[in-house]
């Protein structure tokens, strides 16, 4: 039953009852109690129902009131002419008090839909003033990390630059076997640390979105080319085995970028596979894209880990023969591969053992950062 009829069933179960209980009492209460009484049944039909329900109360009443309480009774006639002028007023005033009654309810109804609505903008005010604010912290936040991390970086490279100088010098000049080896360590280490600075200077860059890439028209065999070069110490001990696809396209991106990612992609197959085992480097056309892949034959990462892999500072396994490195390279090397409108993903070595990492780049597509 809807809301609407039952206020029409429990106004005529309301008006029944008043008329059954004004009809006990008729020989003791005049025609003036009969109608102020029909008139507060109206007005409680109009509080309780709206106008709907107390029209229809007044209308019942108003010819209940003929029917049963005018002489001459149970008849629709009207004899005596006062009856007349009492009947109409009644009328008028049952009338007009269940629309005001009404009224006033729809008002108040109405009022409180403003106020819920108010209350409701005011929320959402309140809510986007929030979210304003924690945009504007976080802006002056971030604009406090660059801020930092160039000024400790700049710090930190000045001494490092003296180092590298110093150390490169002393090694081209001593031919003693014992210092030629703390020299090597030292010059190695100034190495990974400067190697460190630039892996925090270029993830800051990419988590701001103020990463600069030099976009250009470069042969993929030149980025192969590139990164194997520059890894070749690392790579000494392992055999390389490198598979360009015949007529590949040439690219239009930041070559430096993408020899980057695939040099940090060669050191850690270095790394992370015993020496003597073989390292594939492969570039071939994927529909609309270039896949490159570098697998190697280490222990693998396990299946549950390889998101987690590309998250900053995150090293899934450990190496006996090799320093771990810092946990930024895969995660700059996804930022840089996204940049570039890329995807980046980890699989199994292609004879179930190892670890094979593919990054897909669109044969035509600007960078998303320029």
């Amino acid at each position: 039953m809807s809301k609407r009829a039952a206020g029409y069933i429990y106004a005529s179960l309301l008006v029944s009852g008043t008329v059954a209980s004004l009809l006990a009492f008729r020989s003791h209460a005049n025609l003036t109690t009969v109608a102020l009484a029909m008139v507060l049944v109206t007005m409680f039909c109009a509080l309780l129902w709206r106008s709907g329900p107390a029209l229809w109360a007044s209308v019942a009443q108003v010819l209940c009131l003929n029917y049963f309480f005018i002489p001459p009774y149970r008849t629709f006639t009207i004899a005596d002419p006062a009856n007349w002028i009492a009947f109409s007023a009644f009328v008028i005033t049952a009338i007009v008090v269940g629309q005001l009654s009404a009224r006033a309810e729809l008002r108040a109804e109405q009022a409180e839909n403003r106020r819920l609505e108010i209350e409701s903008l005011y929320d959402e005010l309140k809510k986007a003033t929030d979210e304003a604010e924690e945009a504007e912290l976080l802006r002056r936040s971030e604009a406090l990390k660059s801020a930092l991390l160039d000024a400790v970086t700049h710090d930190l490279r000045t001494p490092l630059t003296s180092i590298k100088a110093s150390v490169t010098t002393l090694l081209s000049e001593t031919d003693d076997a014992s210092l030629r080896e703390l020299l090597e360590v030292i010059n190695e280490e100034s190495d990974r640390l400067n190697h460190f600075i630039q892996g925090m200077m270029d993830l800051a860059r990419l988590e701001s979105g103020n990463l600069r890439l030099t976009q250009s028209t470069t042969a993929i065999a030149d980025i192969v080319e590139s990164a194997l070069l520059r890894a070749e110490v690392a790579l000494s001990k392992h055999k390389v085995e490198v598979s360009l696809q015949e007529g590949l396209p040439n690219l239009n991106l930041d070559s430096h970028a993408i020899s980057e990612v695939l040099y940090s992609l060669l050191e850690n197959a270095a790394k992370y596979s015993p020496p003597g085992t073989f390292i594939r480097v492969t570039a071939s056309l994927n529909g609309t894209s270039i896949k490159f892949e570098v697998e190697d034959q280490g222990p693998g990462i396990p299946s549950a880990l390889h998101q987690k892999v590309f998250e900053k500072f995150f090293r899934a396994h450990g190496s006996s023969h090799a320093r771990p490195g810092f946990g930024l390279g895969l995660s700059i090397a996804k930022g840089i591969v996204e940049a570039h409108s890329g995807s980046i993903w980890i699989e199994q070595g292609k004879d179930s053992t190892g670890t094979r990492i593919i990054f897909s780049l669109p044969v035509q597509s600007p960078p998303q950062y320029e």
